[in-house]
């Protein structure tokens, strides 16, 4: 299944769902979370805007523009990455408008000429009139994880736990990493 981090804990709690790849979740009693990988956060902005001249994106350089957030309740993780980025680095960013998910991310900040922070895999999915730049200095990082609920006894979950650092080696080849 294909679903929002919330949503996947629900059914890995309620015993649903077996494993799931997902953003760690604070309210999720009884599950486990194992880091498969940090990605790193970038901006994204219609080809044809101002930023889309320079190589990276300095933090001061999102004030001031219309930007593209992500929903709380949909996405409290990435959420609350974002926020704590825009508060530490200091500068008055405030969302214009929130997506639920990627594609909504992507779609309104084409359509509104705006600026967003998504994670790095977001590139693979980007239109040509959308592009991305990397952050100056240390990029906010958040989580991908492979979450289960510690009460399953699945033999095959516990094949597939016992597979993770060969699925971490898999995964960060592909990226490059």
């Amino acid at each position: 299944h294909s679903q929002d981090s919330p949503d996947l804990a629900a059914g890995l709690i309620r015993g649903k769902i077996d494993l799931a790849f997902l953003r760690p979740e604070k309210q999720a009693p009884g599950l486990k979370f194992k880091l498969l990988r940090k990605d790193p956060l970038i901006v994204l902005m219609p080809r044809d805007h101002a930023l889309a001249a320079r190589n990276s994106i300095r933090p001061q350089d999102l004030d001031g523009e219309t930007f593209i957030g992500v929903s709380p309740i949909r996405a409290p993780t990435l959420w609350a990455v974002i926020n704590d980025y825009i508060k530490h680095a200091g500068i008055a960013v405030k969302p214009d408008h929130q997506a639920d998910n990627i594609a909504m991310g992507i779609s309104l900040i084409a359509s509104t000429g705006g600026v967003g922070l998504l994670p790095l895999y977001a590139q693979k999915l980007l239109p040509k009139t959308v592009v991305s730049r990397p952050i100056q200095g240390a990029p906010p990082t958040v989580d991908l994880v492979i979450g289960y609920n510690e009460a399953n006894t699945s033999p095959l979950l516990k094949f597939l736990l016992s597979k993770l650092d060969e699925l971490k080696f898999r995964v960060a080849k592909n990226d490059g990493r």
